[in-house]
């Protein structure tokens, strides 16, 4: 069930991270909390990451628990399953989503069934990190959006978190959780806003969305990177249009109540993500309004996304992504069916 930007927990301090300080930050209070939790990957330890999002740890915990580890995605993730199949809980970093895919047939071929396999007897408590998405100018491979992929996988849970609270409260308890987790990071806003984040450690629950913005005509759903722009449109269509704004944050498991009990409230919706349209998360959005509140629906539903191409390079990449502007349109084509 979706919170409503309250936080029920209670924190003596705090200190104002960005979203990449509260990746590092939720690290390390899970490795000084826990000795069986280890970072490994490409440039993670004396470099402290492509991000710096473990800068610091290898001088702290040392290079048995900040593994640089070589340029093989493949036998980083092979590496981790072993590890955590044994009882550590270890976080592998891959530099950026586009890179995973040697490592998909560990992930889904043995991270994601080793429960199942093994019939319980052996658990796979994981964790996968990557920075996506597109916006920071890169070249190819540095700016994919495939979670869908990962999605698609029984035995997988998949989070993608838009703010520093959130992501140090989600990463916490992904590196907690039993089973194995894709942790992706919406690198775009990395640095571009800071927010009060406890420094003290806190659980997020995984499968619970967030009411960013609550309205009455229209429910718009969106994740990771695109939640800011979207709120941004919202915000400019007040007076025109009452669109709540639902932050799912966690893909898988999906928070399917409080994206069904949304929609009846305003019997239109919307789904924003750069992800391409065909076979993206929009498509599993609409189907199970579909499945679950067909009778309260007004309008089809509107999917605003990245386009059915290659992620382009950095002249074509502010078109590709939706923007305000964008996000605007298809609200208003939402509502005025």
């Amino acid at each position: 069930m979706a919170t409503h930007e309250t936080r029920s927990q209670t924190h003596d301090e705090s200190e104002r991270l960005t979203l990449v300080e509260a990746v590092r930050d939720g690290l390390h209070t899970e490795m000084e909390r826990d000795d069986d939790v280890l970072v490994m990957g490409e440039d993670v330890g004396k470099n402290g990451g492509v991000f710096r999002a473990t800068e610091g740890l290898y001088e702290e915990f040392g290079d048995d628990r900040v593994v640089d580890t070589p340029l093989a995605e493949s036998g980083i993730v092979g590496t981790a399953i072993g590890m955590a199949a044994y009882g550590m809980r270890p976080v592998a970093e891959m530099q950026f989503l586009g890179f995973i895919y040697p490592a998909f047939d560990q992930i889904v071929s043995h991270a994601a069934r080793l429960r199942t396999r093994s019939r319980g007897r052996y658990t796979c408590p994981l964790v996968v990190r990557a920075p996506y998405g597109g916006g920071i100018r890169a070249p190819e491979h540095h700016s994919e959006s495939s979670e869908a992929m990962f999605v698609h996988q029984p035995g997988l849970k998949v989070v993608m978190p838009s703010t520093p609270y959130d992501t140090k409260g989600l990463l916490t308890s992904a590196i907690r959780d039993p089973d194995p987790v894709i942790f992706l990071e919406p690198k775009l806003i990395y640095r571009a806003f800071r927010e009060d984040v406890p420094t003290d450690s806190y659980e997020v629950p995984i499968g619970e969305a967030a009411v960013r913005r609550e309205g009455s005509d229209i429910s718009v759903y969106t994740w990771g990177a695109m939640t800011r722009p979207t709120l941004e449109a919202a915000e400019n269509l007040e007076g025109e249009i009452d669109a709540e704004v639902i932050d799912l944050r966690t893909l898988s498991p999906l928070d399917e109540e409080t994206i069904v009990e949304s929609f009846k409230k305003t019997g239109r919706a919307a789904v924003v993500h750069e992800a391409p349209k065909t076979g993206g998360l929009g498509a599993e959005i609409a189907a199970t309004l579909q499945e679950e509140a067909l009778l309260y629906q007004e309008a089809p539903v509107e999917r605003i996304t990245g386009f059915d191409t290659p992620f382009p390079l950095y002249a074509l990449e502010d078109y590709y992504l939706p923007e305000p502007a964008r996000i605007e349109d298809g609200i208003r084509d939402a509502v005025g069916f």
